[in-house]
């Protein structure tokens, strides 16, 4: 059984001809929280993007747990959440979270959709309100109860404390770090840094691109000669 969960080899994407992602190169292990950290247009969308084959790279390769990652095979272990997450506004609580385990193969259990939305601070009424009327807090929280629910070994997460307040932010981390000792792996975008300090076996900073660190948070402080990771990442794009 491969101990890699991630790997990236040389990946490029252009869009008309201009590098969006260049000679990006990084293996994420097995049962590891990776937080992958840069400026907005730094190519963090872009190369999930290219992980989940909803676009072509142009050059290099990407495996899944030592798959190709245009296999379904391999995609089938992922639970992804976007950036900008929208379920379907006629479909209650309820149908999404149905729908989407069902994509998953995984069985719908109520007693575990109500824990996990009590989880996440989402009442369980929530279940049965079409998302129309879910605030864009209750949205992220649907998408992430989804994503819990669904029981992959990988969780690729853009931005998932977006929209969220500090209360549910606290009660998110939690629900990671129960993950964590089930030996699942995840592998998120952030721009809270705080998150990524507090969840993060390791990190990469990513710029114009191109993968500038790849370390522990304290092996990124440390190589920048800065106190804090806000400061050492500042440090780290300006080189």
């Amino acid at each position: 059984m491969s101990e890699i969960a991630l790997r990236f080899a040389q990946v490029e994407k252009r869009y008309a001809g201009a590098p969006v992602v260049s000679g990006f190169s990084l293996d994420v292990r097995r049962g590891e929280f990776f937080g992958l950290i840069g400026v907005n247009g730094a190519g963090k969308t872009t190369l999930i993007k290219c992980l989940l084959d909803f676009c072509d790279a142009d050059g290099g390769a990407i495996e899944i747990f030592s798959v190709p990652h245009t296999s379904t095979s391999a995609r089938a272990r992922i639970a992804y959440l976007p950036e900008r997450f929208n379920p379907p506004f006629y479909l209650t609580g309820r149908d999404f979270l149905q729908y989407m385990l069902g994509l998953h193969r995984t069985r719908y259990d109520e007693a575990e959709a109500v824990r996990a939305f009590v989880a996440l601070d989402l009442e369980p009424a929530a279940l049965d309100r079409p998302a129309r009327a879910y605030s864009k807090g209750m949205m992220q929280k649907l998408g992430l109860a989804a994503c819990l629910l669904s029981g992959k070994d990988l969780y690729v997460l853009d931005e998932p404390t977006g929209g969220l307040d500090p209360k549910a932010r606290a009660l998110l981390k939690r629900e990671l770090i129960a993950l964590r000792r089930s030996g699942r792996t995840l592998f998120f975008t952030s721009h809270t840094l705080a998150d990524v300090a507090d969840l993060c076996d390791r990190l990469a900073v990513m710029h114009a691109g191109r993968l500038r660190f790849a370390g522990t948070p304290a092996e990124l402080t440390g190589s920048t000669g800065t106190s804090s990771l806000e400061q050492a990442f500042l440090a780290c794009i300006a080189e």
